[in-house]
């Protein structure tokens, strides 16, 4: 069985098959047309060079743009929080120690349950925002504190990136 070569082209925006394209850029893209189709796009030779030359800076200056787009950006970098200072408990109790009151006093005072004080000042119970300010203006002291947040990486960690290695707990 004998099979023939066909000798035409095939324009790749219309299909057809014709004896010859031309090289044009279409919408950014370089598609060999035929001459019908041709005319949607810009002769290839022409639209490279065409425009000024690129110089080595120009290069650069789109290489650090590019740069800048892909790198990825930290959406918490540069916040700040409001926690709880570490040891919140003893802090309350030496502030309530040095005004001279007792747990039931001060629990009395502003209006709480002696139990829920003691669990305060043995930091096994976290208070509330509201108690937090209670306690803040029946002390005269500061549990909050401006924290800057912020990813930190362990070890294990390359550079800003997280890895496995930091959420697995070693024994």
């Amino acid at each position: 069985m004998c099979y023939s070569v066909r000798e035409g082209m095939i324009c790749e925006m219309c299909g057809r098959d014709v004896p010859q394209t031309r090289t044009v850029v279409v919408e950014g893209s370089r598609l060999n047309v035929c001459p019908a189709c041709a005319r949607f796009g810009e002769d290839y030779k022409s639209s490279t060079s065409g425009g000024a030359p690129v110089t080595q800076s120009v290069i650069e200056e789109r290489l650090e743009k590019r740069e800048k787009r892909m790198k990825s950006k930290d959406i918490y970098a540069g916040t700040t929080s409001i926690e709880l200072v570490d040891d919140y408990g003893g802090v309350i109790r030496a502030a309530r120690e040095a005004k001279g009151l007792d747990q039931e006093k001060f629990a009395a005072s502003i209006l709480e349950k002696k139990g829920t004080i003691a669990k305060i000042e043995s930091n096994s119970l976290v208070p509330n925002d509201k108690l937090i300010k209670k306690i803040e203006k029946a002390l005269g002291i500061k549990l909050t504190e401006a924290v800057q947040s912020g990813v930190t990486v362990g070890p294990g960690g390359a550079g800003n990136k997280m890895t496995l290695a930091n959420f697995i707990k070693k024994s």
